[in-house]
């Protein structure tokens, strides 16, 4: 089977958690969830749940173990955290919990991101792969790079990912 016909057979309406990392952001001032939600809504996907969480580790893996372990999430879109700042661990919160990475997801995002902010690229520790039958992808804090990571990588094929996943 194609390429073509995967895409023809992937679940076309997914159901995402969208976990904002982030000291500072709040339900007023985080464009970067609002960002996620309204492009996941525009593509015709559904949001589960919206939550923000300070850059605390211990916290960020509680609430992502909790979403994992909800029947009706097919994805969950983190953002902020994956920086190189002492208070960035979003990776370190989530990188034990994928039974499967997806390195080109990571891979994708700094070549696109290159174009954008030169060698700064390197410095996103931006992930994605497979936890527990659900598609994890943590993106980072930057609005433009939400923006791209959504619109270049994730939701053209959010669909065929979670299709994948599933079997």
């Amino acid at each position: 089977m194609g390429a073509h016909e995967h895409h023809a057979k992937a679940k076309r309406v997914v159901a995402c958690a969208v976990l904002t990392v982030s000291d500072t952001r709040t339900a007023e001032n985080d464009t970067n969830g609002t960002c996620i939600q309204a492009l996941l809504e525009q593509a015709g996907h559904r949001v589960a749940s919206y939550t923000i969480l300070p850059d605390e580790p211990g916290l960020v893996r509680a609430h992502l173990e909790g979403v994992l372990d909800d029947p009706e999430v097919d994805v969950v879109i983190l953002n902020g955290g994956t920086g190189l700042a002492p208070r960035d661990s979003t990776y370190e919160a989530i990188v034990d919990l994928l039974e499967k990475r997806l390195d080109g997801f990571g891979e994708l995002f700094r070549m696109l991101s290159y174009e954008h902010v030169g060698a700064a690229a390197m410095l996103s520790r931006a992930a994605a792969g497979v936890a527990r039958g659900k598609v994890v992808a943590a993106l980072p804090g930057a609005t433009a790079a939400v923006e791209l990571a959504m619109t270049k990588l994730l939701l053209p094929e959010l669909g065929h990912m979670v299709q994948l996943v599933r079997g």
